[in-house]
């Protein structure tokens, strides 16, 4: 009886120095290698810059001619606003343009008159005067002439002045069309950037306001990703240091980055920061953007909301380790 324990509590030993044995050599393998001195890491999730498409000035959306999910190109036409009122307003301020110009036109031929009238009697206010000296004409005679005169040069200068107001009417009627021009060229919305439409915020038929969002563009070729780190890493950082990036779901392939951002603020900042310990909470924002050239050449791989790590490079002369190396 006594051998029959003997070998069990033998057989169970055995059996908990494999599974010990195992245990240790898994964690071995699962164990991701130490990171040299001049490196370090965090976890974050890839972003890139989005942009809203909205409306300039309200009205009712006509048509949205891409979908989630589009690429589209720089100055592509994405939507267009019904621009019926415009184009009713356009052709009467066109109207108001040749109006002012046909008024113009009568001012200069006023203009012509009253300059002839003019000539004509100052030529009878000299013969007058001539005729006066001779005692030919009373005074009277030639106080009218006088006055004739005045009254011609008056009557000149308030055709003179109606040209400019003429002239100003068709300015005004000009910058007028330009504007509604303008408005009607806003309410055809384009493309500011070349990308990938994420989001479709309105449809055909809504009445949106000034500033109302009607899609959203993804810039593929800015994109990031955002770790943080604790003070004694961020303060050896330097803008432009060489990263690198491995999303969970890609992790044999290792993306080339750099450091564009480093926050000028710590945040989980404690009110009163007076002990070494709490110095050590403080972590800053870093922001490590992918290689522009990689993204043009795994457009379709590379996905917003990933989640993965960023290795920044906080001594240049640090060689990065072998599974860090970049292709």
């Amino acid at each position: 009886m006594k051998n029959k324990h003997a070998n069990k509590w033998k057989t169970v030993i055995v059996v908990l120095a494999i599974v010990i044995v195992g245990v240790g050599y898994m964690w071995k393998l699962l164990q991701k290698p130490a990171l040299p001195e001049g490196l370090a890491s965090g976890n974050g999730r890839i972003e890139a810059t989005e942009v809203d498409i909205t409306a300039k000035f309200g009205g009712r959306l006509a048509e949205v001619l891409v979908k989630e999910g589009d690429q589209v190109q720089l100055q592509q036409v994405l939507s267009r606003f019904d621009t019926k009122e415009l184009d009713a307003q356009m052709r009467r301020a066109e109207a108001e343009v040749r109006r002012a110009q046909q008024e113009r036109n009568v001012a200069v031929a006023i203009i012509a008159q009253r300059k002839s009238e003019l000539s004509l009697v100052r030529k009878d206010l000299s013969r007058a005067k001539g005729l006066y000296e001779n005692d030919s004409i009373s005074l009277e005679q030639l106080q009218r002439d006088e006055t004739a005169v005045q009254t011609a040069i008056a009557t000149l200068t308030a055709a003179q002045a109606q040209l400019s107001n003429t002239q100003a009417a068709i300015e005004a009627s000009i910058a007028n069309t330009e504007l509604l021009k303008a408005q009607i060229e806003d309410s055809i919305l384009k493309a500011p950037i070349s990308g990938r439409v994420l989001y479709r915020l309105a449809e055909p038929g809504e009445v949106l306001p000034a500033g109302g969002k009607v899609l959203t563009v993804l810039n593929p070729l800015d994109v990031y990703m955002t770790i943080f780190l604790p003070t004694r890493h961020a303060a050896k950082l330097a803008i432009g240091a060489d990263a690198r990036i491995v999303l969970d779901g890609i992790p044999d392939m290792v993306i080339s980055a750099n450091v564009t951002f480093v926050a000028p603020k710590a945040q989980f900042t404690p009110k009163e920061v007076e002990t070494r310990t709490e110095r050590e909470k403080l972590m800053f924002r870093i922001k490590v953007q992918l290689d522009a050239n990689f993204l043009k050449e795994h457009m379709k791989i590379i996905k917003t909301g990933v989640s993965g790590v960023a290795y920044v490079r906080l001594d240049p002369n640090t060689d990065w380790p072998e599974q860090l190396r970049s292709e």
